[in-house]
């Protein structure tokens, strides 16, 4: 048996010798993923990098009150209107009050939030659906509810969330439709009878409104199709758009961009945009959890501006939009700081071909 010890020289030899076949050889195929299994494995990814959530509930909840406008048919006004001894609370336009914090509101600073919304903003960008026709309706289910306040002032009470369901025109060219539980329905349209609301939560009031341009604050699907992507471009066309609309620049923008996010469904880029957009707005933060008119819980981003803090619910996982809420983030005569003032919950967003007609389960 030949025990002497190999030379430096035969292991570089057949090293020599192995590289050579090599070189022969053609590379070994490397198994591609099927599209399915790219996505689920992306999205998986993007849910381990999600800030995640605190041992404990967040203690705040809220969802904001904004003014929710009717597309095509309701005006960007933000004062109060009295129905039944009852206003509407409309917090966002209270003179002298300036940005705050909310105690105990779990916010972050703002880099994480500019990376969460990219995460959002990829996540929307490679959402999958049907396009919507010019002669469709979008059609927009969703469970909300806003505190009213009496006449006299006082500390607002919290309604129970209901169901709201509205019908818009993709191209603006025909009537829409709004059904609140409780509430009679109310034509949308762009010429003729029309209802209109003058603050979130209040009734619909008739009115006449001829038709005007689409716009951010009167925006139909076409519109919001027709969105500039780049998000620099996109956030100087809604500043532009929503100047004189009450509010600082920057929060008129947040409003903007949370009313197209509620009652409008952006095409996967359009989408994409407005996130990347919302980015870019100085005092977005992060709350941890936050949960929707429904109960889902989920990440937020959120902005403090004159006496409340309106956020931003989404799925941890999907990055899917869930609804909005609203809190007091000032004690005053409405109540203590933390007191929520507004929430909403988004069910279904679809495609339909004629108004009252609901999506197949």
């Amino acid at each position: 048996m030949n025990t002497a010890p190999r030379h430096p020289s035969d292991h570089a030899s057949e090293e020599d010798e192995r590289l050579g076949l090599t070189t022969l050889l053609p590379p070994p195929p490397v198994p591609g993923l099927a599209p399915g299994r790219e996505l689920v494995l992306r999205q998986a990814l993007l849910a381990d990098s999600a800030p995640a959530g605190p041992s404990g509930r967040l203690a705040v909840r809220a969802t904001r009150p904004r003014r929710r406008l009717v597309r095509l048919a309701v005006p960007a006004v933000v004062c109060a209107l009295a129905v039944g001894g009852v206003v509407a609370v409309n917090l966002a336009d209270a003179p002298g009050r300036g940005t705050t914090a909310v105690p105990g509101g779990g916010a972050t600073e703002a880099p994480e939030a500019t990376r969460l919304l990219d995460r959002i903003a990829l996540a929307a960008a490679e959402e999958k659906r049907p396009t919507v026709r010019a002669d469709q309706f979008v059609y927009i289910e969703s469970k909300v509810a806003y505190a009213g306040q009496s006449a006299g002032g006082g500390p607002v009470s919290m309604p129970p969330v209901h169901r709201r369901q509205v019908w818009l025109s993709a191209d603006g060219s025909r009537a829409g439709l709004l059904r609140e539980a409780g509430e009679p329905a109310t034509p949308l349209g762009t010429d003729g009878p029309v209802g209109i609301l003058d603050g979130p939560g209040a009734t619909p009031r008739p009115s006449t409104l001829h038709a005007s341009d689409p716009s951010i604050s009167n925006p139909t699907h076409a519109y919001v199709a027709s969105l500039p992507t780049d998000p620099d471009a996109l956030l100087e066309l809604i500043r532009d758009e929503t100047r004189g609309e009450g509010q600082d620049p920057d929060q008129r923008a947040f409003t903007a961009i949370g009313d197209l996010l509620a009652e409008t469904w952006a095409p996967p880029e359009a989408g994409a945009a407005l996130y990347r957009a919302a980015a870019k707005i100085p005092g977005v933060t992060v709350i941890r959890a936050a949960d929707d008119a429904t109960g889902r819980e989920g990440v937020a981003v959120a902005r403090t501006a004159h006496g409340q803090q309106t956020q931003w619910i989404f799925d941890r996982s999907t990055y899917a939009f869930l609804g909005e809420r609203t809190v007091l983030a000032e004690a005053g005569d409405a109540g203590p700081a933390g007191t929520v003032v507004g929430t909403s919950a988004v069910l279904t967003r679809a495609a339909v071909d004629s108004v009252g007609k609901t999506p197949a389960p």
